[in-house]
């Protein structure tokens, strides 16, 4: 069973997804804890499923450096197998990349590496993007340059805004992202390897 850490900073719909595939009895993972950077809405699917949460907020910290190692103690107190990043907004400090990875995934708005960054979506409407779509990789020290574990496509349709493009786009990433876990899981997927390419 691979026990599974989850940080979030917003509606958590990707961690709500995990919560839900993780209720079925032969989906091979759990969540053991639920982790935030802010005072996160999302925080409250954790709280519904019993899943301890806890916050770390940047601000109460003189440095990026201090707030990640607050960060990754609070993470390594659990022990997780694996470290999911589900609309966490914050660029992980290079200490707490070089610690977890590759066991440490994100999931990314974009088939990267187009599109990277936190505006994906926006971007991607911009530059007349014909097809976008949804990345699952592993995270390293660069912004979103880690390596691919799975991408699926998402067409942009005539007349698109960018709200409409997320929406579909974050159906797609839920259920990629729940594909993923599990293909770690079951061993369909070697992070080692993959992050080895």
């Amino acid at each position: 069973m691979l026990s599974l850490l989850v940080l979030i900073s917003g509606g958590g719909s990707n961690l709500r997804a995990l919560l839900e595939a993780c209720r079925s009895a032969d989906y091979p993972a759990h969540v053991i804890a639920v982790g935030a950077d802010t005072d996160a809405p999302g925080l409250a699917h954790a709280e519904e499923f019993g899943v301890p949460t806890f916050t770390v907020i940047p601000s109460a910290f003189g440095s990026r450096a201090a707030w990640g190692e607050e960060l990754l103690e609070q993470i390594e107190r659990w022990n997780p197998d694996l470290v999911v990043c589900a609309g966490f907004m914050r660029i992980l400090p290079p200490g707490v990349v070089a610690d977890l990875t590759p066991r440490l995934i994100n999931t990314h708005p974009a088939l990267l590496p187009a599109f990277p960054g936190a505006h994906a979506v926006r971007d991607a409407l911009a530059a007349g993007a014909e097809v976008t779509g949804v990345t699952v990789h592993v995270i390293d020290e660069g912004v979103d340059t880690g390596p691919v574990i799975v991408q699926r496509e998402v067409a942009v349709r005539p007349g698109d805004t960018e709200h409409a493009l997320h929406e579909r786009i974050k159906t797609v990433e839920r259920e990629l992202l729940v594909q993923a876990v599990l293909d770690i899981a079951t061993g369909h997927v070697d992070l080692e390897e993959t992050a080895a390419r």
